[in-house]
Formats: structure tokens, sequence, C-alpha cells
């Protein structure tokens, strides 16, 4: 990914969320991304132009859109319906964003949709986070990546961060994963962690 003076960037049209820019490119936030807050903890993030992206979690479009700005394609999940709207209107701007109006825990319901990704990102704030990778993991390629952001407090409030975060590890192995790579999101984001894994 492409960096200015030490700031994250991505080359895409901008004007999406009001995002700033610098020299034509959009500044990625990592205080509104947790993508982008992992790239700063791991500069060695990144997204290739010929990749596709299977995207749970796509919210308003925010990460969507810098994510579009490198990959080939960019299937977006989402179930909420007003930040759908958002997602809409982002997919009207960059045309290799496909949105998919879905429960991400039910993907059976959407699979004629999607082809097989080299990347898949979850970012869904529910209890069953590493469940609903591992029902995702026959749209990944093998040797693909699998990139989980870990909202402790969404999974089980009365456990600690470490424990939770612990226990989704395990859990992303049982799957048949290798973790290849953790990372809490502080100082961007309280109590979530960056689990970058390989599908086997």
């Amino acid at each position: 990914m492409i960096e200015i003076n030490g700031t994250l960037v991505s080359p895409g049209k901008g004007g999406v969320y009001g995002e700033k820019m610098i020299n034509g490119y959009r500044i990625w936030d990592p205080y509104r991304s947790k993508l982008s807050a992992l790239w700063y903890l791991d500069k060695s993030t990144d997204i290739a132009s010929d990749e596709v992206v299977l995207y749970l979690g796509a919210a308003n479009g925010t990460t969507v859109s810098h994510v579009a700005d490198y990959a080939e394609s960019v299937y977006a999940v989402e179930f909420a319906p007003r930040p759908m709207q958002d997602l809409l209107e982002v997919a009207k701007r960059r045309k290799n964003i496909i949105p998919v109006f879905a429960d991400a825990t039910r993907p059976k319901e959407y699979a004629g949709f999607l082809e097989a990704a080299d990347l898949l990102y979850q970012d869904v704030a529910q209890p069953d986070q590493t469940s609903i990778i591992r029902k995702h993991l026959p749209f990944v390629k093998a040797g693909g990546r699998v990139i989980l952001m870990l909202k402790t407090r969404s999974v089980d409030i009365r456990k600690s961060p470490e424990e939770v975060f612990c226990e989704a590890c395990k859990e992303l192995e049982d799957a048949g994963l290798s973790v290849e790579k953790t990372f809490w999101l502080s100082p961007y984001h309280a109590d979530h962690a960056a689990i970058v894994c390989k599908k086997i």
C-alpha cells in the first residue's frame, strides 16, 4: 500500500466520507479504519491490485472504499439497512465494489454471488466472530489470507480481552488456519485485536 511522508493513503477519487487529501491521494485514517490501524502497526500489510476481497461487516463503506482503491474487486457484505444505503452510494462511485445485503452468519444465502477470495476480511461485532470466519473459509483460496478484527467486548464481556483473544486464536487454528501475526490495535481502537491468518 502507498504511504506519503509516513501517512497511509489510497489512490481513488476522494469525497467518500469527508476524508482529507494529500498530493491527490486519500488519507486513510487509522482512527476510522481498523485495517488502516493494522497497517500502522505492521507495515507489511498490503492489498494487491489483482486480489479479490470478501469483506464481512462492510458498514457504510468507509474502509471498503479504501480497499477498493487497491483491490481488483471487493464483495462487501452488510446486514443493517441504514449503513447499506451509504454503502450503495459508495459502490456507485467504485465499480469494483459488489454490495451484498445479507446476514454474514448465513453465507449459503449469498454463496451464488461470490467468487473465490484472496483475502477474507471480517469486522462483524458479534459474539460468534470466529464461527463466521469458519463458515466463509470455503470461499477463500488455498493459501489465501484471513484477517479478523476481533472486538473482544462484543464476544464476552465477562472475560478479559486477553482471554477472548487467546480463545479466538485457538478456534481459528482448530478451523484449519495458521495464525501468522496478531496485534492489539491500541491506541487507535480500544479492546480490538487484529488476527492475521493463512488458509492452509
